[in-house]
């Protein structure tokens, strides 16, 4: 008797694709749409897990494009402070399809850029890339021509570039309550004064997630129909969650609502694909291995591991060799940054600022 599960490959059952597999040896995870070569221009953006993404690239000798580079007085250490060479453009961390939104609507003219400044201290900062300067901007008009360089450059990139890789990290945000303009952290955390009447939380739900990227890459293809998007859930689990949930179960929920996302807008679609790397770092079958002890951080065998899945799947996919850990640095890119310890990777992202503000018998592994 024949059934639709009679022909089905090894790989589609779980005994034979997972449980009698090394977990190592798990392969062919990501059916890949299109072809990314070493030749093919990429930009990325996104949450933190991006960041691994593009030194990745790097390493191998891809492509990756950095269309707003640091200044040539900056070495590479400053830069890095300073969140140049860390996405394609100087944004920080986008952590949801809405703050995307907001900067692709902001380069093309769709909506005007706030002009809302944070205070700490002596410096003024970005309320939307409050990260990105260290001491702070000296004046409303440095905060406006720095972010005018930055608009600049998400116009070149997605007018350039082949691929787009976005990696999306969050659900939950803070949001100015009467306009609903997202922010990249909560006010008052990093910089700024926070205002229960001014300032909301939110936690996107499905729809308007789905919206939202659907309403990005309507922007991404108009400006460059030829434009190809790559999309990952970032696998770092939450560092504080405001849903008044468990972090746990409000990471679950976020990173659920996330892949869904993922799945419905890549559905039908050649010029959006979905690479997994949330589930080879986070799935049961790996064992929590590519986890750092604060088991939130992923381990650079982690990131080794995503990466050789991904070409690997491409090489299976469209031929051709296999990428090594190589070398050159593309002429329009940063060079690659020195090696940096947790502490400092984490201060690259914003969430991670959060973790400042648990109570101090609960940082242990923050």
């Amino acid at each position: 008797m024949s059934h639709p599960y009679t022909h089905l490959e090894p790989t589609q059952f779980w005994r034979t694709g997972v449980a009698q597999m090394d977990a190592l040896d798990i392969c062919g995870l990501w059916q890949p749409k299109f072809p990314i070569a070493p030749t093919t221009r990429i930009c990325t953006a996104g949450s933190c897990f991006a960041q691994h993404f593009s030194r990745a690239l790097r390493q191998r000798g891809y492509q990756w494009c950095n269309f707003e580079p640091a200044p040539a007085f900056m070495d590479q250490d400053l830069a890095a402070a300073y969140n140049y060479g860390v996405f394609s453009f100087r944004t920080g961390n986008i952590y949801t399809p809405k703050m995307l939104r907001q900067w692709l609507e902001w380069a093309f003219g769709v909506a005007p850029a706030p002009r809302e400044i944070w205070q700490l201290g002596d410096g003024l900062y970005d309320p939307f890339r409050p990260a990105i300067e260290p001491d702070g901007f000296a004046s409303p008009a440095e905060i406006g021509l720095s972010r005018e360089v930055t608009l600049a450059a998400i116009r070149d990139a997605v007018r350039q570039s082949d691929v787009f890789v976005f990696t999306m990290g969050l659900t939950e945000s803070w949001a100015h309550r009467a306009s609903g303009v997202e922010y990249a952290i909560c006010p008052g955390t990093a910089a700024g004064q926070f205002d229960p009447a001014a300032h909301v939380f939110v936690n996107h739900p499905y729809p308007d997630l789905l919206e939202d990227m659907n309403a990005a890459l309507a922007i991404l293809h108009l400006e460059n129909p030829k434009l190809k998007v790559l999309l990952t859930v970032s696998p770092v689990p939450l560092t504080a969650t405001a849903s008044g949930a468990h972090v746990l179960t409000a990471t679950s929920l976020s990173k659920s609502i996330l892949r869904a996302v993922a799945a419905a807008v890549c559905a039908g679609r050649e010029d959006v694909d979905y690479f997994p790397s949330f589930e080879i770092i986070t799935s049961p079958v790996y064992g929590g291995r590519f986890f750092a002890p604060n088991m939130r951080q992923v381990l650079p065998a982690g990131v080794d591991h995503v990466m050789a899945c991904f070409f690997k799947d491409q090489a299976a996919a469209f031929g051709g060799e296999q990428a090594h850990d190589v070398a050159p640095t593309p002429q329009n890119s940063q060079p690659i940054p020195a090696e940096i310890d947790e502490a400092q990777e984490e201060l690259i992202c914003e969430e991670a600022i959060l973790s400042a503000f648990a109570p101090k018998n609960a940082q242990g592994n923050t």
